[in-house]
């Protein structure tokens, strides 16, 4: 199909923006307003630690990241693919150079939280070795938003590599 993984840019900002909405069009009663809940959209690449785009055909098509929280862990973020995209692995793609940022800087886990209704994006994350904690958080925002908290344990014996 085409599709490029890269290290986004600021410049990726519009398609990014772009293609969330169309994710949340698939829930009901979630939307994205960027200037109120959401504005690290705008700067994606500064925004956040490390944060990666899937390109097609000079459009953004998927998209995820990473904050370091320090010695407490890394929390990935913003992980959305478009619907034409999932289930070829671009997903388990961008967890995966999560996952070898953290273990490169020595993180005993990541973290995440999903809103409730993500119920394809729970299945995922558990998946690939996340477990939800338990732990819940009402963000109060425009789209009446719940989230679950979940938790990947890192191996301290993984092999060290360098972020990219």
């Amino acid at each position: 199909m085409g599709v490029k993984l890269r290290r986004a840019r600021n410049s990726d900002s519009e398609g990014v923006i772009a293609l969330i909405p169309c994710v949340f069009a698939e829930y009901e009663g979630c939307v994205l307003d960027v200037d109120l809940e959401e504005p690290e959209l705008r700067t994606p690449a500064g925004s956040f630690t490390r944060f990666w785009v899937l390109e097609h055909a000079g459009e953004i098509v998927g998209c995820g990241g990473l904050v370091d929280h320090g010695p407490g862990g890394v929390e990935l973020k913003k992980l959305y693919l478009d619907s034409d995209v999932r289930g070829r692995g671009h997903a388990r793609e961008i967890a995966g150079l999560i996952e070898e940022y953290a273990v490169a800087v020595g993180a005993p886990w990541i973290e995440l939280w999903s809103d409730t209704r993500f119920l394809a994006a729970h299945g995922f994350y558990e998946k690939c070795g996340y477990r939800r904690t338990g732990r819940t958080r009402d963000l109060n925002d425009l789209s009446n938003t719940t989230e679950y908290h979940y938790e990947k344990r890192l191996d301290p014996d993984m092999i060290r590599v360098s972020p990219e």
